[in-house]
């Protein structure tokens, strides 16, 4: 491409039809990178991809295939070049407390949320230290730090996540790849409605939501500044990753947040059981 300038970078987003992932590939490009989107729907981030012009493609991708993956890092080079920056986003959840979950639906939020990222750390990771150079961003979830009723599955996955990054960091250490974590809070998604559904998410309420395109900014910002970890809010963030730590105080902490967003969801939903015209604004969460 004619107009790329010397700070552009290539990246792979994955999960990036709808939500953060959109968001993030957005925001690349409209910082001057060029960005292949991935997503399982192939038809939703092939869409997604035209909208934001030349410097975006899109490609199919389900991060549980390694060989998908092999085929998503050739695509990406094929349409722009080696790949700078891989950004493991994508992610599901089924929500419901544990023993209501099936087998296989605590096998995919494992296999999408962990084992998906692991396959893609890996590719990268050979590919990007043959190049000598490269950056993995990994979207994790502030519920590494502070497990979640309703969520214990998606906890433990990205509990896993993070211990999984942080690991391979260590070992790469001396390698070309630079490694950045980044833990969103509550965010207004696709899994809202979901979540909204579901009473046994109602802590996900609890707080205000973020906006996915926040977050891409602090993802895109991470190509230049790299940090080790980010978390949100900055302050609270903090906050909530050191009660993590003590199971006590999580016991006495989490009821007192989760009766809160009991309270917030029940005004967010009508008494016909949709949502209100006000849910659409301000109180939209999901974790």
């Amino acid at each position: 491409m004619n107009d790329v300038s010397e700070n552009s970078r290539v990246l792979l987003v994955t999960g990036a039809a709808s939500g953060i992932g959109a968001a993030i590939a957005q925001s690349a490009v409209a910082h001057g990178h060029r960005v292949m989107l991935s997503d399982v729907n192939e038809q939703a981030v092939r869409a997604r991809a035209l909208s934001l012009g030349s410097r975006a493609a899109g490609c199919v991708l389900d991060v549980r295939d390694p060989q998908a993956w092999v085929r998503a890092f050739e695509a990406a080079e094929a349409a722009f070049g080696a790949v700078d920056v891989l950004v493991n986003n994508a992610g599901i959840t089924h929500t419901g407390h544990a023993r209501d979950l099936g087998p296989q639906q605590h096998r995919d939020i494992l296999e999408v949320n962990l084992l998906g990222a692991i396959a893609g750390t890996c590719t990268a990771i050979e590919r990007m230290t043959a190049r000598g150079r490269g950056h993995i961003i990994t979207v994790c979830s502030m519920t590494s730090f502070l497990p979640l009723p309703g969520y214990a599955t998606y906890c433990g996955s990205k509990h896993g996540l993070r211990a999984f990054h942080h690991s391979v960091a260590l070992e790469e250490r001396d390698g070309p790849v630079d490694f950045t974590i980044i833990h969103p809070p509550s965010t207004r998604t696709d899994m809202l409605e979901q979540e909204l559904a579901d009473p046994a998410c109602a802590i996900s309420f609890a707080e205000k939501s973020y906006a996915p395109e926040q977050i891409a900014r602090t993802v895109v910002a991470a190509i230049v500044s790299k940090p080790v970890e980010v978390v949100f809010p900055p302050l609270g963030g903090r906050v909530q990753r050191i009660a993590g730590v003590f199971p006590r105080l999580m016991r006495w902490v989490i009821p007192l947040a989760e009766a809160r967003g009991r309270r917030r969801r029940e005004r967010i939903v009508a008494p016909t059981g949709r949502r209100s015209d006000a849910a659409r604004s301000s109180d939209r969460s999901t974790t």
